[in-house]
């Protein structure tokens, strides 16, 4: 496994490979990230991951400077699952001095985490956009646990006529439902317990719409009855969308995204369900 930190480096390196696919990282790696690694061997034979976590990405109040990092445990579990490269840039190499270029998808920045974020979508675009022209793979492996961050990166894909694939791959969960999530090892053991509420709530929408329930509005009380079930828990946000355009929905016709972000204590969580 080789593990470079250098733009040239790792284009020569990849140069070897007729097929690659890529796994973009902020790293802390768990069982969600290793299931899109072992998905990416499957399609492409030769796999890539890259470690970095963004600085564009986090709002001024939010938790770049404590978010979890553990290079040397991740490296582990990447070659533990053989993977071919690893990408840890520096952030002055991805920013270098000068940089003044931004992805910049604004109806996403209108709509759920892009109203909730300000500016957050401009740093993933633009990184992800970076990634994919300097490792330059087959095909690039996200999870729908950021459900909205997979729609900007197809988008910004087809918009930008860039001849990679995105493969979306399922929310990989905790056995009592619970998304896996870098963010969950901030949580306490009282507060993990209480964080089971979002796929219960999201749940407790899919049975109602499965029942034949369509009206949005209906399927929004749903979900936030089932939060106020939690007092600990603050919604930010409740979700019944269109799952392209991530507008919010009056009547279900063709399938929806319902999504939701909450905060419990100090620690946001989102998670989402496809219908």
């Amino acid at each position: 496994m080789q593990v470079i930190s250098t733009i040239e480096a790792v284009r020569t390196a990849r140069a070897v490979y007729p097929t690659l696919g890529l796994v973009p990282t902020m790293g802390y790696l768990h069982a969600g990230h290793l299931s899109l690694v072992r998905q990416a061997r499957q399609e492409c034979g030769a796999v890539a991951v890259s470690i970095f976590v963004n600085p564009t990405q986090f709002g001024p109040n939010e938790d770049f400077g404590r978010y979890p990092r553990d290079m040397q445990r991740d490296l582990s579990l990447l070659e533990a699952e053989g993977v071919d490269l690893v990408f840890t840039p520096e952030p002055s190499t991805i920013y270098p001095p000068g940089f003044g270029t931004e992805v910049v998808l604004a109806a996403a920045e209108e709509v759920l985490e892009g109203a909730a974020r300000p500016g957050h979508f401009r740093g993933v675009a633009t990184v992800v956009c970076k990634l994919l022209n300097i490792l330059q793979p087959t095909r690039a492996y996200f999870g729908q646990k950021d459900a909205q961050q997979t729609v900007v990166v197809r988008q910004m894909v087809r918009d930008l006529n860039m001849p990679y694939e995105i493969v979306v791959a399922p929310t990989i969960r905790e056995a009592d439902g619970l998304a896996l999530s870098s963010r969950n090892t901030y949580l306490s053991a009282e507060q993990r317990q209480t964080a089971t509420v979002l796929y219960r709530a999201l749940r407790a929408a899919s049975e109602h719409y499965a029942a034949g329930e369509r009206s949005a509005a209906v399927l929004r009380e749903v979900m936030q009855m089932v939060l106020a079930g939690e007092p600990s828990v603050q919604p930010e946000y409740v979700s019944v969308a269109d799952p392209l355009s991530l507008r919010e929905l009056e009547t279900i016709s063709h399938g929806a995204l319902f999504s939701m972000a909450v905060r419990l204590g100090s620690v946001r969580l989102i998670d989402n369900m496809l219908v």
